[in-house]
């Protein structure tokens, strides 16, 4: 979305950012994942996400990303909450201010009842659904079915991470564009080298 952000710029952010999940957030061991299949590795993305300069990065790197004509940039909490932050906050910065939408698990149990917070967006607003880690997929495609219900177009889920395990397949069943920045393969393969 940003033309400004020199591929190189892009590119720095984008080591930093990788060798940032390899320092903070990669971790091996014996994990339940939420999904509640185990695993022999876990990533805790709060741990970059929620960083300085990895929520600045990941700022970037998201609007960079983004389809021309975003509206706003939306996701589960608590996943999602500092990354469609940093997306806003550094398109503020752009000058090409996209607001931040948070999607609750429960509707909220007073005042409005809603399930969005964030600005009202027009009927239709076209919405892209952001992600820390993408395991079956079902966290954001939750986020994905309450906007739609909301009255908005969503058409792409963006991941930081992909790990490759059925996520990719679930959203282009439901007719979803999906990428990530990094695939857990790449991931695996930085934090061993």
């Amino acid at each position: 979305m940003i033309d400004n952000n020199t591929s190189t710029d892009l590119e720095f952010h984008r080591q930093f950012l990788l060798d940032l999940f390899c320092q903070l957030a990669y971790k091996e061991g014996d994990f339940v994942l939420s999904s509640g299949q185990r695993s022999s590795y876990y990533i805790n993305g709060k741990q970059v996400t929620l960083h300085p300069q990895g929520a600045l990065a990941i700022g970037r790197l998201l609007l960079s990303q983004l389809p021309k004509d975003t509206q706003a940039v939306a996701g589960l909490t608590l996943g999602a909450d500092p990354i469609v932050t940093a997306v806003s906050v550094v398109s503020a910065l752009e000058n090409q201010p996209i607001p931040a939408l948070i999607i609750r698990k429960e509707a909220k149990g007073h005042g409005t009842m809603a399930y969005i917070e964030g600005p009202s967006l027009p009927l239709g607003a076209k919405v892209v659904v952001l992600e820390d880690v993408v395991t079956t997929g079902q966290s954001a495609l939750k986020a994905v079915q309450r906007l739609k219900d909301a009255g908005y177009q969503v058409e792409q889920v963006i991941a930081l991470v992909d790990r490759q395990q059925g996520g990719a397949k679930l959203y282009e069943a439901a007719g979803l564009g999906f990428q990530a920045l990094f695939t857990i393969a790449e991931l695996q393969a930085h934090f061993k080298g």
